[in-house]
């Protein structure tokens, strides 16, 4: 892949300049953001099976991960604190190594069918707590520990980016087998790609199973 010719001369590098290439923003665009949970959010996140959560390193470098459990699993203890259980997962504790040195987080809540999302963002916490951790169980397991939300900031996002991308219209789903199985890219990434095709999908298979008893 050759490099890309970016010009530095139409690069914006000060916020004035970036808000004079827009229209000025509608008053009401300012007016949502809550500095509290209320109603509606709550109804939001108690209905969302699904979030994305932005964290940095201490020193700026961002990172995403994804949450995702039935509806409700993010509990509102109360209008300024959300809880999200840490499920099992690859064990490189991206997220949780972030918060433990730089606490500023985003959230981005998504319900299946909604092309609107919820956006919160607001200083997070490790905790431990039993009595926490036991409002989250499932299958008869705890998660091992929980994130708190401290919610500074609250305001429902418009259904533009999901109009655009069609993302709930079955009609524009994509073939998953059109892309190689993600432990055949990560082992052709790591150049240990079995010879044997049915290596592969044996390795496939036991990823599979491996899916079906390790989600809690």
């Amino acid at each position: 892949m050759s490099k890309s010719n970016i010009r530095d001369e139409y690069l914006v590098t000060d916020e004035d300049d970036l808000r004079s290439r827009f229209p000025q923003m509608h008053p009401l665009s300012g007016d949502k953001c809550r500095p509290t949970l209320d109603k509606y959010s709550i109804a939001f996140i108690e209905r969302s099976p699904f979030l994305c959560l932005g964290s940095q390193t201490k020193d700026g470098q961002g990172d995403v991960s994804l949450r995702g459990d039935p509806p409700g699993f993010v509990k509102v203890l109360d209008e300024k604190t959300l809880m999200i259980p840490d499920r099992p997962g690859n064990n490189r504790l991206d997220t949780l190594s972030n918060l433990l040195a730089n606490p500023n987080v985003g959230l981005l809540f998504m319900i299946p069918g909604f092309d609107e999302t919820m956006r919160v963002n607001g200083k997070a916490r490790i905790t431990t707590d039993p009595e926490l951790l036991s409002m989250m169980k499932i299958k008869g397991r705890e998660p091992l520990v929980g994130i708190l939300v401290d919610v500074e900031e609250v305001f429902i996002h418009c259904a533009k980016a999901f109009r655009r991308s069609k993302l709930w219209d079955p009609s524009e789903h994509q073939d998953r087998g059109e892309l190689p199985s993600i432990a055949q890219i990560i082992l052709d990434q790591t150049s240990q790609l079995p010879e044997d095709p049915k290596d592969m999908e044996k390795i496939d298979a036991d990823i599979e199973e491996e899916y079906k008893t390790t989600l809690y």
